[in-house]
């Protein structure tokens, strides 16, 4: 039996004892804090930011509804987080089904609120986004509210950790404390450090502000005329205060702009259509840039699915067909050439389409997937209409469209060439079609198996020698692979590392069996490994490789990210040793506790690459999954993500060179 299953038995055993007795019965909102992951998706600095989101969400769909064009948020100095709109304010009469106010109705009774029904007062929201602040008052130690209504200011605090089974109550009922001329809400949470853990630090973890910042400027996007004022006023030494507005007059259409601010386009025009069809609201933008692949983002009243859905359908079915219709009827496409398929006719594209359907239909409670048929055909009908449009007025620019499609068809077909010419090698090489370098393990169950991604042959060679050749794979490489970001398909696939990559891990689509950019069909049936691990030395050569693996990752096997099959090995950078103690030590700080410890005269080594660790060293260390530290690698907003590799690996150098600057503090020098 394997280390990793005897581990998994001793987790696994019960007390054997199941009776009546043992089963517990949570009411209200108890059974949030008793299982915070059930309800925010965990307990770290995520789920906090989730919790804001859905505060944050009950404030845009005011703002949808059309009565709210301003939401403030506010990071406090006491760690609270504030959130403010000017739109109705929640109603603060007494609901019947509960006998409370409808504001601690809101608050305090899950699955509750103004978004369900034919009697909504929301024609179209973004609501229901999971968890509701009902939740957020749970895992909150403290929340406020005050509601700004009928000229009258009401407030109402609940304690989510309140004794005796009434988590999120409320001790006082809602009162009036004031008047004003003002309507909205302003809710403010203290999200509660018994619920909320650093997975590394075990500390309270605290929002970051980037990536909310960059949440509130897709809001302000996707609702043009909406106003985000978003403040930070956390004791900071070097920025006591920020603040930061987001609007955006042209919606979507800036998005576009904003996403293509570092990439040379095609046309200097953004495409934008808006139509209403079927109880549809549809808005595309979109624009070609000089780019190998696509970045296409779809939202349904206001909600990111990163797996599209039908508006993202429709939205590939009418550009298809319309960029080979006019293709044809230019005769750039000649009678005996075969049509343009999806994928040629979007490389380059940045495009973005947003829906606001009344009653929207989602794969599951994650709405990462679309599934309202009605949206497909409104999309295909407003696209369909308005792109034709729009080629037969701009001939020089269709044309510029035209022919990139046609190169990226020419270089879709080399690139299977390519493939079928390494797949005959492969064979010649290797048994099973794998490269020669690989050197695998003999278990065959993806989900338990690691493939290691190392740099060089000494580093290989420790590898090899000491993994547990039952289920560690080690695959080493030479150098720097190519950088994708500047490549078309076929030069990719002429990359001898990206071979040694696509047949190890078995990235293959369910389509040609050819990678594409930002492909959404890859064949996950087929991966070899559920844990493909980087493993590269702790320096800037080692950090550059990194990037170029996790830019070939993000644009040709984004799903092997999204699904969480990516991680970043964390090896030592000093051994310290004394008297036939030895400490590894990953960052400065824990040398210096070392040194603390051992004392003045212990010998302290600073490894400069795996290569110098002795196998049962890199075991111990790096990869043995009973002490090792392995980062998951992961994204919140593909769109943001999309524009950094286009920044950090593009041909743009200003933007990189501003992006280092602003950034430069976080630099840790590698002396």
């Amino acid at each position: 039996m394997s280390k990793i299953e005897t581990s998994k038995e001793k987790l696994t055993q019960g007390n054997g004892s199941y009776e009546a007795s043992d089963i517990e019965v949570l009411e209200g909102l108890d059974a949030v804090r008793r299982r915070p992951g059930m309800y925010i998706g965990g307990v770290d600095q995520k789920a906090l930011h989730h919790c804001v989101y859905e505060i944050m969400d009950n404030s845009v769909d005011e703002a949808l509804a059309g009565y709210c064009n301003e939401i403030q948020i506010s990071l406090n100095s006491d760690n609270s987080i504030s959130v403010i709109d000017n739109g109705r304010g929640v109603p603060v009469d007494k609901v019947s089904k509960t006998g409370l106010s409808g504001v601690e109705t809101v608050f305090t009774v899950l699955h509750s609120g103004g978004k369900f029904g034919t009697s909504s007062s929301y024609k179209v929201s973004g609501g229901l986004h999971g968890v509701g602040a009902s939740c957020v008052n749970a895992v909150s130690s403290k929340m406020q509210v005050e509601v700004y209504r009928d000229n009258k200011i009401h407030f109402v605090e609940f304690l989510g950790d309140n004794p005796g089974g009434t988590a999120g109550k409320n001790k006082e009922p809602l009162k009036v404390t004031g008047k004003t001329d003002k309507t909205g809400t302003k809710v403010t949470f203290w999200p509660d450090p018994k619920i909320f853990k650093d997975q590394e630090t075990g500390k309270m973890p605290v929002c970051n502000r980037e990536v909310l910042a960059t949440r509130l400027r897709e809001m302000a996007f996707l609702n043009k005329g909406l106003k985000i004022i978003f403040t930070d006023d956390r004791l900071q030494k070097t920025d006591p205060h920020y603040q930061e507005t987001y609007f955006y007059e042209g919606g979507i259409k800036s998005y576009v702009q904003f996403l293509n601010s570092t990439k040379t386009c095609l046309h200097k025009e953004v495409i934008y259509f808006e139509d209403t069809k079927d109880d549809v609201i549809v808005e595309i933008a979109l624009q070609y840039t000089d780019t190998y692949s696509d970045s296409i983002f779809a939202f349904a009243n206001n909600i990111n699915n990163p797996d599209g859905g039908t508006h993202l359908t429709g939205l590939r079915n009418a550009l298809t067909r319309i960029i080979n219709d006019y293709a044809r009827s230019s005769e750039l496409l000649k009678e005996n050439d075969e049509n343009l398929v999806g994928e040629d006719a979007r490389e380059g594209l940045t495009a973005i389409v947003s829906v606001k359907v009344k009653d929207p239909q989602f794969e599951s409670q994650t709405k990462v997937k679309l599934l309202n048929n009605e949206v497909q055909t409104a999309v295909m009908a407003v696209l369909g209409e308005g792109l034709k449009d729009w080629l037969d007025r701009n001939p020089r620019e269709s044309k510029i469209i035209i022919q990139k499609a046609i190169q990226a068809r020419d270089a879709r077909e080399a690139a299977r060439k390519a493939k079928n010419l390494i797949r005959r090698q492969s064979v010649l090489e290797s048994a099973g079609g794998l490269p020669g370098k690989l050197a695998d393990c003999t278990n065959r169950e993806p989900e338990r198996c690691e493939l290691f991604i190392v740099e060089g042959d000494s580093a290989g060679g420790s590898a090899k020698q000491g993994r547990d050749r039952l289920y560690q794979a080690i695959l080493p490489l030479r150098g720097k692979i190519l950088n994708v970001e500047r490549a078309r398909i076929g030069k990719i696939y002429d990359n001898t590392e990206i071979q040694a990559l696509i047949q190890a891990i078995g990235l293959s689509t369910t389509g040609d069996d050819v990678l594409r950019p930002n492909i959404d069909e890859l064949d996950l049936e087929k991966l070899r490994y559920h844990k493909i691990v980087i493993m590269t030395d702790a320096d800037v050569d080692g950090a550059h490789i990194r990037t170029l693996l996790l830019t070939f990752f993000f644009r040709y096997a984004r799903p092997v990210i999204e699904n969480g099959y990516m991680y970043i090995a964390q090896p030592p950078l000093y051994k310290i040793e004394k008297n036939k103690k030895i400490i590894y030590c990953y960052n400065e700080h824990q040398l210096e506790l070392a040194k603390a410890e051992l004392g003045d005269k212990a010998n302290v080594q600073r490894f400069k690459g795996l290569g110098e660790m002795m196998p049962e060293q890199l075991w111990e260390t790096t990869m043995n999954p009973e002490k090792r530290t392995l980062k998951q690698v992961s994204f919140e907003d593909a769109a943001d993500a999309d524009r950094i590799f286009d920044i950090l690996m593009g041909d743009a150098v200003a933007p990189r060179r501003e992006f280092i600057e602003e950034h430069a503090g976080l630099a840790v020098l590698d002396i």
